[in-house]
C-alpha cells in the first residue's frame, strides 16, 4: 500500500475526472428546458437522462475518451435524435470513469481510510453537481447550450495528460499483457448475457418513451410487442446468468450476499432520486416560475450545497465511528420526507418554503451517497472489489436510465392530461413541442388569458408534484432495505493489518 501522500496522487486525478462527469450531468438540468424548445422535443427528456446511463489503468483512460468523444457529438448535435446517441457514448465513458475511479481507489489507500478517501471523492465530485447548473444557466442564457458539452474537451484533455504520470498500484497480481492472454480472457467473458440485457433493456425503455410521448397508444401493438420481447428476453437473460454462475456479468454468488444486494437496491433507488431530481427541479423553476436558465440554476444550490456538506460528514463520521447503516437510515428517512415537500411546490410557493425544502431533500440524499461503496467494499475480498464495484455501478446506471424515462413519462402524461382540465384551450400536443423553456411554455397561451396561463402553469407544477411522488416511493424503498446492509464496524482496529484485517472482513461477510 502506499503512503497517505502517495495515496492522494491518484485519488487527486479520480476526483478531477468524476467532477467532471458530474459536471455533465448535472450541467444537462438547467439546459434541457432550452434543448427541449430548440429540439421541439419535450418528451424526449426521458433519454437525455436515460441514455447517458445505459450505457486496468489504460482502460481508464479510453473510458475518458469515449466520455470526450460523446461531449463532442452532443455539442455539434443538429437534432434530438443525434444528441440522445452523443449521450449514450459519453455515458459509456462516464460508467468506467466511476467504476474505475473507485477501485482505483480501493487499491490506493488502505481499507480503513477507504470511507474516509471515499468521502472525498464523493464530496469533491459532488462540487461538479454544485457547478452544473450555474455554469450551464450562464451558457445557456449568454452564449449556447452547446458550450455546456464543448466545456469538456479541454478539461478533459488536460486530466487525461495528468493520469499518464500517475502510477495506480494493483489489487492483485496480474499477468503482464499480452495477445495470448487476451485469447485466454475473453472466452471468459459474459458476452452473451450482454447480449440479451442489452436489447431487453432497450426495448423496454423504448416502449416507455413511445407511450410517454404519444407516439403510439399504450393498447397500440408496438408497445405491446416491445412490452412483451422485453420480458422474454429478461426471462431468457435471467436464466443464463443462472447457468453461467460466477463468470456471469452479475454474478450469482456474489449477488445473493445480503449485504452486495440490498447495497445495490438502496444505491440505486439512491441515485435514481439524486440524478431525477437534478434534472426536474430547473424545470420548475423555468416553466413553473418563470425564470431564466441562470436563475434556476442558482434558485438549486440549496438542495447541493447540502448534499455536498452531508457528503463529507458522513464520510467522516463512518471513518470515526465505523458504522455506515445509521446513515444510510438516516439517509433514507430524510430524503423521503424531503421529496414529499418538494412535491407539494405549486407556482406560488414561497422562496422560504423551496429553499427550507430543498435543504432538507439534498441533506437526505448526501448522507447516504457512499453508504453504499462503503458496505460493498467490506462485504467482499479484496480481489472482488472491482467485480463488486461494476456490479453496484451496473444498478446504478440501468436503474437511472430506467427512472429517466419514468419520470418522463410520468410528467408527460400527467402533463397531457391535465392541460384539458386547466388551460382548455392549450393543446397538449402544442405543449409538448413547445418544450419546458420560461418563454417557450408563456408563448402558448394567447396574450390576455392570464387564466389559461394560470392554469397551464398549474399543470405543469402538478406534472412536477407526480414526479417527486415517485422519488418519495423510492426513498422508502431505500428506507426499507438500509437495514439489510449490515450493522458492522468498518474501522481497522488498534493492532489489526495485514492478514489479519482482511480475517476481520472475512469474518463479516454474511
Amino acid at each position: 500500500m502506499e503512503s497517505a501522500s502517495g495515496a492522494t496522487r491518484p485519488v487527486a486525478r479520480v476526483t478531477l475526472v468524476s467532477f467532471l462527469v458530474l459536471l455533465d450531468m448535472s450541467i444537462l438540468g438547467t439546459a434541457i428546458p432550452r434543448i427541449t424548445t430548440e429540439f421541439n422535443a419535450l418528451p424526449d427528456v426521458g433519454w437525455y437522462i436515460g441514455a447517458y446511463n445505459l450505457a486496468a489503468y489504460y482502460t481508464y483512460l479510453t473510458f475518458t475518451l469515449f466520455f470526450e468523444l460523446g461531449s463532442l457529438i452532443c455539442g455539434l448535435a443538429p437534432s434530438s435524435s443525434m444528441f440522445i446517441g452523443g449521450r449514450v457514448i459519453a455515458g459509456l465513458g462516464a460508467a468506467g470513469i466511476f467504476n474505475g475511479g473507485f477501485t482505483i481507489i480501493s487499491s490506493a489507500v488502505p481499507l480503513d481510510k477507504s470511507p474516509l478517501y471515499t468521502g472525498i471523492l464523493a464530496g469533491f465530485t459532488q462540487l461538479g453537481i454544485v457547478a452544473g447548473p450555474l455554469i450551464g444557466g450562464v451558457l445557456t442564457e449568454r452564449v449556447t447550450w452547446r458550450w455546456c458539452f464543448y466545456i469538456n474537451l479541454p478539461v478533459g484533455g488536460v486530466v487525461a495528460t495528468l493520469f499518464v504520470f500517475v502510477r495506480i498500484p494493483e489489487i492483485i497480481k496480474k499477468e503482464p499483457f499480452t495477445f495470448d492472454l487476451v485469447r485466454q480472457v475473453l472466452p471468459e467473458l459474459d458476452l452473451i448475457g450482454f447480449a440479451l440485457f442489452a436489447p431487453a433493456a432497450v426495448m423496454f425503455l423504448v416502449a416507455l418513451q413511445f407511450g410517454s410521448g404519444n407516439t403510439y397508444a399504450w393498447d397500440s401493438a408496438t408497445i405491446i410487442g416491445l412490452t412483451c420481447g422485453a420480458g422474454v428476453t429478461a426471462l431468457i437473460f435471467i436464466a443464463w446468468e443462472a447457468r453461467m454462475g460466477n463468470r456471469a456479468m452479475i454474478p450469482g454468488g456474489m449477488l445473493r450476499k445480503r449485504i452486495v444486494w440490498t447495497s445495490c437496491v438502496f444505491g440505486s433507488a439512491l441515485m435514481c432520486c439524486s440524478i431525477v431530481a437534478s434534472n426536474w427541479l430547473p424545470t420548475y423553476f423555468q416553466a413553473a416560475k418563470g425564470e431564466g436558465p441562470m436563475l434556476s440554476g442558482v434558485h438549486i444550490l440549496p438542495s447541493i450545497l447540502s448534499a455536498l456538506l452531508f457528503v463529507v460528514i458522513t464520510g467522516a463520521a463512518i471513518t470515526r465511528q465505523g458504522y455506515y447503516l445509521p446513515w444510510g437510515l438516516f439517509c433514507g428517512i430524510l430524503t423521503a420526507i424531503g421529496a414529499g415537500l418538494v412535491s407539494m411546490w405549486t407556482p406560488k410557493t414561497s422562496v422560504a418554503q423551496w429553499i427550507g425544502y430543498q435543504i432538507i431533500f439534498g441533506a437526505g440524499r448526501g448522507a447516504g451517497m457512499q453508504v453504499p461503496i462503503v458496505a460493498v467494499q467490506n462485504a467482499v475480498t479484496s480481489a472482488q472489489i472491482p467485480v463488486a464495484m461494476a456490479v453496484l455501478i451496473f444498478f446504478q446506471n440501468f436503474s437511472t436510465s430506467v427512472a429517466g424515462v419514468v419520470s418522463n413519462t410520468i410528467f408527460t402524461q400527467t402533463l397531457t392530461a391535465s392541460i384539458p382540465k386547466y388551460a382548455p384551450s392549450v393543446s397538449p400536443a402544442a405543449a409538448l413541442e413547445a418544450g419546458s423553456g420560461a418563454s417557450a411554455v408563456r408563448d402558448i397561451v394567447p396574450a390576455g388569458h392570464e387564466e389559461e396561463l394560470d392554469g397551464l402553469l398549474r399543470a405543469y407544477s402538478d406534472s412536477l408534484r407526480n414526479v417527486f411522488y415517485f422519488l418519495v416511493g423510492l426513498a422508502v424503498l431505500a428506507t426499507v432495505v438500509s437495514l439489510g446492509m449490515g450493522w458492522k464496524d468498518v474501522k481497522k482496529k488498534k493492532g489489526d493489518s495485514g492478514e489479519e484485517a482482511q480475517a476481520t472482513r472475512k469474518s463479516n461477510e454474511v
